[in-house]
């Protein structure tokens, strides 16, 4: 990077931490007077896991890599620790030897690609000019039909293909899932920091006149970068590039040599390098100049607790003079401008969401069901543990959340979008997915500590299943109510998101020329915790709010949409639930795992060292969520995208239980013969349980045939205002659970 990327980097980055500096006084205030008022969402109905996957893999198998040193495909272990840093080793050899892994990648701001044409079309288009012609030679060739492929605007791409379309859909559903969980920005629990970031991120942005939301923004600043996601010099590394790009292609570009996808080669190199030397740059500066609000941090939240009400008062006297000045020109522009199209809008937003959060219920209904089938049919009681391992994991599981996930795909905002400048959904899809992750894992939380609050008391099997079912019921109503909440207040978040920066956009040639002379009305002791700038969007975001907060309320009495009106509130809900989430984490493996786990109990002999190995591998298995391939010699286990053999339906429950014992007959896979040329060998379906069912929903977990058992049925959501009715159920959704083991072990970067 020459002397003159160099300035502009530092003159950007300094540029930057003045808003930052700024903002970090405004929403520390904002942090405490929150604490003090205690303004906030409605209680929660379901409860949250404090310390989610915390050393499980998600992941793992065998796919093939494109080398670019020696341009050959290479087929690699690779594995998605909890943290969701996809890990690419040598072999499975290398894995278990604890060699260093070849690469670890942090997918924020990547897009998981399925075409070698839609790449070699946004590869075209990053370096005008190299459009390859006709004929010539690309820059990426695929050995198979099924590539994946991450590519970024600034860093370097990768390039890996699979053997069939059904490990190509795997693949991407685990692919995305890091590119969303990486992407999470900024978590609910950082009160300052966050905030202040995110802010000057969006400041500094309009200063150069560019409103509305940015895909960039993504990766969380508050994680150390070990734990996977991206901090805040990555996302100041894409800032800086934002601005740098245009400039070094107009410099560098006409300078490259070769045929086009020569130049393209070399163009993501150099534009890899300059993004690494401006985050070491972005590192330096942000460090220091959070290391210096630390430490002035002490002294500032003394001020404003001495003098809260006094800054209260006085940001208030500013808003009001604010107000009289924009209110008119802000009201016509409302009116003619946003609020036609606020229905719309809504609309288009909640026909999705509401179809994923409805998947979500389905998706948590079936596995449960699945797993007090299995303890009644076969397991009971010493298989609970094993049963309840996988369902704590459910809403990690790529596959199984993907029919989900996959709901919000088809969201547009046709014309609007141009009218808003929305350049792109994607922000919001990826949203509104996290919320159904975390309310998936709520309710499987919430679930996990009623059923272990009920083992208690010492349940017989058939006690254990009506338990179970009723215990189910409970946290389907409570996820009704909470799922409810959630999607209003997404809603709300999403239609301010793009109408505010619209407005700012609008009103900006007459007002923000006018925002310095109401500077003298704060005073200077308080001047770090109001800004003009911040009062005056806050000023602009109440000339619409009531009209969101009016169509979100409309929309709630449409049934058709599930929510719930704003005036009701769960009854007869558990108050002194929150109190059973305050003790350790429960280990299913451990405290309900089989008879033969080896503990001294009544003077039982003890395992002996094979059989301790044994258990100990069996509960490392149970780490991982799912596996794709167990071993680089193992077949794959029933997943998703095929669908198993169509046995006889039994006809009795001895037959049943016939057919679940040969389907549960081995903990760990067979070896198979060696992959030939590293091709990952398919594993037929292993179904544990099966069920009469009709019409289930669409889900890519596939349909089991359907057999006689017992019959149960999924509580949909009520019609009651009170949520505590369950209506009579529909269609009833397929019911099975697939076994998966898995080779999984702990990994620490």
């Amino acid at each position: 990077m020459g002397n003159g990327s160099t300035e502009k980097t530092e003159k950007i980055l300094r540029e930057f931490l003045r808003f930052y500096e700024d903002q970090y006084g405004v929403s520390l205030f904002n942090s405490m007077r929150h604490e003090i008022e205690g303004t906030g969402p409605p209680q929660a109905q379901l409860l949250w896991r404090k310390v989610p996957l915390d050393e499980r893999i998600i992941f793992s198998g065998n796919l093939f890599q494109y080398q670019e040193d020696n341009k050959k495909w290479r087929n690699r272990f690779s594995l998605v620790p909890h943290n969701y840093g996809l890990v690419l080793y040598e072999n499975k050899v290398a894995y278990e030897r604890q060699m260093p892994p070849r690469a670890i990648i942090n997918s924020a701001g990547y897009k998981v690609l399925t075409s070698v044409d839609q790449y070699l079309e946004l590869v075209g288009s990053s370096l005008p000019g190299t459009t390859s012609k006709s004929g010539s030679t690309p820059i990426l060739k695929c050995p198979t039909q099924f590539p994946l492929i991450l590519w970024h605007p600034y860093a370097r791409h990768y390039y890996f293909c699979m053997m069939t379309e059904a490990e190509q859909d795997k693949w991407q559903a685990v692919l995305q899932d890091c590119v969303r969980h990486c992407n999470n920005g900024i978590p609910e629990n950082s009160k300052v920091e966050g905030p202040a970031f995110t802010d000057a991120i969006r400041m500094y942005r309009q200063s150069k006149e560019q409103y509305g939301t940015w895909e960039m923004l993504c990766g969380n600043e508050v994680q150390v970068r070990p734990e996977g996601c991206l901090g805040p010099p990555w996302i100041l590394s894409n800032l800086v590039m934002e601005e740098l790009g245009p400039a070094l292609k107009a410099e560098l570009g006409p300078r490259l040599k070769g045929k086009p996808q020569e130049r393209q080669r070399q163009w993501i190199q150099i534009s890899d390098a300059v993004y690494r030397l401006v985050f070491e740059q972005a590192q330096v500066h942000f460090e220091a100049a959070l290391s210096k609000l630390q430490l002035a941090r002490p002294a500032m939240e003394a001020v404003i607790r001495t003098d809260m009400d006094q800054i209260i008062t006085s940001k208030e006297h500013l808003a009001s003079k604010i107000r009289a000045f924009i209110l008119p020109k802000a009201e016509v522009c409302v009116r003619n401008h946003v609020q036609p199209y606020i229905p719309s809008i809504l609309e288009a937003l909640m026909v999705p969401t509401s179809q994923g959060f409805t998947e979500v219920r389905d998706v948590f209904f079936k596995d449960v069901t699945d797993m007090n089938l299995n303890v009644i049919n076969e397991g009971g009681i010493d298989k609970l543990g094993e049963y309840m391992e996988k369902l704590s994991q459910l809403a990690y599981h790529p596959l199984k959340m993907q029919s989900c996930y996959e709901k919000m795909e088809p969201l547009r905002l046709d014309g609007l979008q141009q009218r808003f400048d929305v350049s792109s959904t994607s922000v919001f899809k990826q949203r509104a997915q996290i919320h159904m992750r975390e309310q998936m894992d709520n309710a499987v939380y919430t679930f996990e500590t009623l059923l272990h609050q009920e083992l208690g008391k010492g349940p017989t099997k058939e006690e254990l299943c009506k338990s179970i079912q009723r215990i189910l019921e409970r946290v389907l109503k409570k996820y009704d109510y909470d799922s409810s909440s959630v999607r209003k207040r997404f809603f709300r978040e999403a239609l301010l998101q793009i109408t505010i920066p619209f407005l700012l956009k609008k009103l900006a040639p007459t007002c923000k020329s006018e925002l310095p002379r109401f500077q003298e009305l704060i005073f200077e002791d308080f001047a770090r915790f109001i800004l003009v700038e911040n009062t005056y969007e806050e000023v602009v975001l109440q000339t619409v709010m009531k009209d969101i907060l009016q169509a979100v309320k409309e929309a709630a009495v449409q049934r058709k949409h599930n929510l719930y009106r704003d005036s009701m509130v769960l009854h007869n809900s558990d108050p002194n639930l929150h109190l059973l989430a305050e003790g350790a984490p429960i280990d299913w493996g451990e405290q309900y795992g089989d008879s033969g786990d080896g503990s001294d109990s009544g003077g039982s002999p003890s395992p002996c060292p094979s059989e301790a190995a044994n258990l100990t591998e069996k509960r490392r298995r149970a780490k991982q969520v799912v596996s794709v391939v167990q071993d680089e010699e193992s077949e794959l286990p029933f997943e998703a995208g095929s669908e198993p053999p169509s046995p006889a339906s039994p006809d009795s429950v001895a037959e049943l239980r016939g057919l679940l014992a040969q389907d549960l007959q081995a903990e760990s896979p067979t070896p198979a013969s060696p992959l030939l040329n590293g091709a990952p060998v398919q594993e037929s379906p292993q179904p544990m349980a099966v069920l009469e069912a009709s019409s289930p929903p669409a889900s890519p977990l596939g349909h089991l045939p359907s057999g006689k058992a017992v019959d149960i049925e999924s509580p949909k959501p009520s019609d009651q205002e009170t949520g505590e009715q369950v209506s009579s159920p529909g269609s009833r959704p397929p019911i099975h659970t697939t076994t998966e083991d898995s080779a999984g072990v702990q990994t620490e970067f």
